[in-house]
């Protein structure tokens, strides 16, 4: 591809690189994606349902990404894409289409490189970042701005971390990593004790009596044990993964986080996991395999999740939950469960009317619902 063509693909490139079905002009020329009322003539519109329709005929677009069916010519398009599952392509278009982070090739006269740190073939080093003794950056990786990499860490090939990330030491990660802005891998775990037992130790164990507990304060457990991330891991911009206190945290290749999720000291999260924003895992907990937490779900401390459980948001995990079930609410229980529990509250206002009225169901006021 020639200078003039940088950030252009032919729609037959697309096309196979998708392993989509072109019909029409595969010759067309794409810089972008766009919804399809907002698409100029080189974006490809992502047309993926019939709801789309109406926004065809409003962009100026010429080439689109159609669901199974769609007639390309009656929407005066001049080619279009097919695909099984077009969310599914999406993901690769949307990769090929990216251009990443603007990080110059070779490393910024502005960055602090200890003499002791080793820095793989075409890494990239942004502005202001700091990398320390002994620390490792893998082949080809790519370090933002105003990054800070400890003493002794390791970064595996293919790495993309966006501006401001922090790798504390003793952490260890595979490669083709992403951090987004901000987040921050390896900080001490939050671990305190007191010299005798606590009255937060004393109502745990008995469920609200404090046992005449004293007043005491906090003394730190520093975390030795770091953090080993595996291959193709995400972690979303503000979240944090904290070190372990002898044994390193964990977590499985291909796991997905989000947005200020923050994963406890000695977690042990599997492979293929996703964490959606503001889930909060707390110290020693073990989750299996594709596990899925929605957004807001907390995960108390030293229990087990199995395998392939979903927790639906704003979840609540207190107790170990059995591979392969489907949780929801606070404490989390069976999703249908919750379903009639969440049914059974909003009979309550009717329910209390009618005891109020000695058995006599109240009217309800226009507008008022049970």
């Amino acid at each position: 591809m020639s200078p003039r063509d940088a950030g252009r693909h032919r729609l037959s490139d697309i096309a196979a690189a998708l392993g989509a079905r072109l019909e029409g002009d595969g010759g067309l020329w794409i810089t972008g994606a766009a919804e399809p009322a907002m698409a100029g003539p080189d974006d490809l519109a992502l047309a993926l349902r019939p709801e789309y329709t109406d926004g065809l005929a409003q962009g100026e677009a010429r080439a689109a990404l159609l669901w199974d069916g769609a007639d390309w010519r009656a929407h005066g398009l001049r080619a279009a894409l097919y695909v099984p599952r077009p969310r599914y392509a999406l993901a690769h278009l949307t990769r090929a289409l990216d251009p990443g982070p603007a990080i110059a090739p070779g490393i910024h006269p502005s960055a602090v490189i200890d003499p002791d740190a080793r820095i793989g073939a075409g890494a990239a080093i942004g502005p202001l970042a700091v990398i320390g003794a002994g620390a490792v950056i893998g082949a080809r990786a790519r370090i933002g701005a105003l990054c800070s990499i400890a003493a002794g860490a390791i970064i595996g090939d293919d790495a993309m971390l966006a501006e401001g990330v922090r790798i504390a030491a003793r952490v260890r990660i595979g490669d083709r990593f992403i951090a987004q802005p901000g987040a921050v891998i390896g900080g001490d775990g939050f671990s305190f004790v007191t010299p005798d037992r606590s009255a937060v130790e004393a109502v745990r164990a008995s469920l609200g009596d404090r046992a005449g507990t004293a007043g005491q304060g906090w003394t730190r457990i520093h975390s030795l044990g770091g953090v080993e991330i595996g291959d193709d891991v995400e972690v979303g911009a503000n979240s944090a993964i904290d070190a372990g206190t002898i044994r390193a945290t964990r977590i499985g290749s291909g796991s997905k986080l989000d947005n200020l999720v923050h994963v406890g000291h000695n977690v042990t999260l599997g492979r293929d996991c996703m964490l959606c924003g503001q889930v909060g895992i707390a110290g020693s907990s073990r989750l299996g395999d594709r596990v899925v937490l929605g957004g807001q779900c907390g995960v108390n401390d030293n229990i087990f999740i199995g395998d392939d459980v979903i927790a639906g948001g704003a979840s609540k995990i207190f107790t170990n939950v059995p591979a392969g079930r489907v949780v929801l609410g606070s404490p989390a229980v069976r999703m249908e469960t919750q379903i009639e529990i969440n049914k059974a509250l909003r009979r309550l206002p009717r329910l209390m009317r009618r005891l109020a009225g000695d058995g006599h169901e109240t009217v309800s006021k226009p507008g008022q619902t049970d």
